[in-house]
C-alpha cells in the first residue's frame, strides 16, 4: 500500500508516493528534487520535529518594573536547536515545562545543553531583562 504525502523542504510542495519494497526500503516517486526523497525517508523511517514551547520564568514576574510593558511575563518561547525524534517531544515537553529560567536572558541562549543526549540544545527565542 502506497503512503501519500507532500514534501515541505521547498516551496513546490511536491505530491510523493512512497511504497515499501521487499527489501525494507522506501520507493518514491512524485518527487521533482532528490530532497522529496530525503524528506520521505525521514518523515516515514525516523521523523523529527523543530518544538516551540515556552519555560517558567523564576518569580512569576518582575519586581522593580521599568514600566517596559512586560510587567506580566511569566513566560519565555523556547524552541529546540534542531529537529529532535518525534517518539521523543512528550519528554522534551515535560522538561521545558519543569524548566524555570532566571532573567536576563538572551535570545539565542542555550538553556539546555544536548538534551538527553541528543544533540539538541533548547534555546531562548526572545531577549527578556
Amino acid at each position: 500500500m502506497d503512503t501519500e504525502l507532500v514534501c515541505i523542504t521547498c516551496p513546490l510542495g511536491c505530491h510523493l508516493k512512497v511504497g515499501r519494497l521487499d527489501d525494507g526500503s522506501l520507493a518514491v516517486s512524485g518527487n521533482r528534487c532528490p530532497r522529496g526523497i530525503r524528506y520521505a525517508n525521514e518523515e516515514l523511517l525516523a521523523p523529527k520535529r523543530v518544538v516551540s514551547a515556552t519555560a517558567r520564568i523564576a518569580g512569576q514576574g518582575r519586581a522593580g518594573a521599568s514600566g517596559d510593558g512586560l510587567d506580566a511575563i511569566a513566560r519565555l518561547p523556547v524552541r529546540t536547536s534542531a529537529a529532535y525524534p518525534k517518539e521523543g517531544v512528550p519528554a522534551l515537553l515535560a522538561a521545558i515545562y519543569a524548566l524555570e529560567v532566571r532573567l536576563p536572558v538572551r535570545r539565542g541562549q542555550v538553556l539546555v545543553k544536548d538534551h538527553e543526549g541528543s544533540g539538541v540544545d533548547i534555546i531562548a527565542t526572545r531577549t527578556l531583562m
